[in-house]
């Protein structure tokens, strides 16, 4: 069954952005990974939203968000997701999900304010920055993309998003990145990719100053996202934990082991009650 979905578009800094809301209970910001949107979410969403308030946000660039037309940060991000609650009256603090990029966004979320975020999750978020190989031929992509716009690399950013050979091994999600890939606004998202992808800053020395209790997980087979970075990131926090779960690119635990993935997270949240 298609669980109910209200939305606005909310003014931020970094132009309006598209805010889907469902459930009810105490609120939880979910923000997803580059190249795709907020639907990549939705086999999380009925399990997540049992006792939860879920507002999920179409980052700039993708989704229904049509993003600037300028370079902005990481950071900006984070201001403009307390703006959306300002908007929204979400009187926090949230639970924070965060995919991918959405994890990077939630740490420096938590970190700026830290009164307003009770729990952080990120699932396939590198704290490291994009190391210089990959930043030069992503370099090269962007500029790519930005010339013939996203066909020609639906199945490079499928693949790196789910697997290997995706669209064999796991074509229903495979065709969920594909098609979110594919939507939201061409320059808002080549306009992210040039900001966020090749401006990526390292979070590392963030990390010890994030208060909130933290669960990280990690795709076992995600090439993009080092397993033992990952679990010392988680380390360098305070309340940090790390958990290895099935998916072969940053986006794929939400795809293909979604059930596994909102148990975990829902565990997690669980334990935190109290705070």
């Amino acid at each position: 069954m298609k669980t109910a979905m209200s939305s606005a578009m909310v003014d931020t800094g970094l132009g309006p952005l598209k805010v889907r809301r469902t459930g009810a209970g105490e609120p939880a910001i979910l923000w997803h990974s580059m190249f795709v949107d907020s639907e990549t979410f939705a086999d999380v969403v009925q399990g997540l939203g049992r006792d939860r308030e879920l507002f999920l946000i179409d980052g700039p660039g993708h989704g229904g968000s049509p993003g600037p037309r300028k370079l902005y940060s990481l950071q900006d991000c984070a201001t403009a997701a307390a703006a959306v609650m300002d908007a929204l009256n979400i009187a926090g603090p949230v639970d924070w999900v965060g995919n991918a990029w959405g994890g990077h966004v939630g740490i420096l979320f938590a970190d700026r304010f830290p009164t307003r975020c009770k729990t952080l999750t990120t699932i396939g978020t590198p704290a490291y920055p994009l190391p210089k190989a990959m930043r030069l031929k992503t370099k090269l992509l962007v500029n790519l993309y930005r010339a013939l716009g996203p066909d020609p690399f639906r199945k490079t950013v499928t693949e790196a998003l789910v697997g290997h050979n995706a669209a064999t091994t796991a074509p229903d999600a495979a065709r969920t990145v594909s098609e979110a890939f594919q939507r939201g606004d061409r320059r808002g998202k080549y306009w992210a990719m040039r900001s966020l992808m090749l401006r990526r800053p390292d979070l590392r020395p963030v990390l010890p100053r994030i208060q909130v209790p933290t669960l990280m997980m990690s795709g076992r087979d995600d090439a993009m996202n080092d397993a033992g970075e990952a679990e010392r990131a988680a380390q360098a926090m305070p309340a940090g934990q790390f958990l290895r779960v099935p998916g072969g690119g940053h986006v794929a635990p939400l795809l293909m082991a979604s059930a596994q993935v909102t148990g975990l997270i829902r565990e997690f949240w669980s334990a935190n009650r109290e705070r």
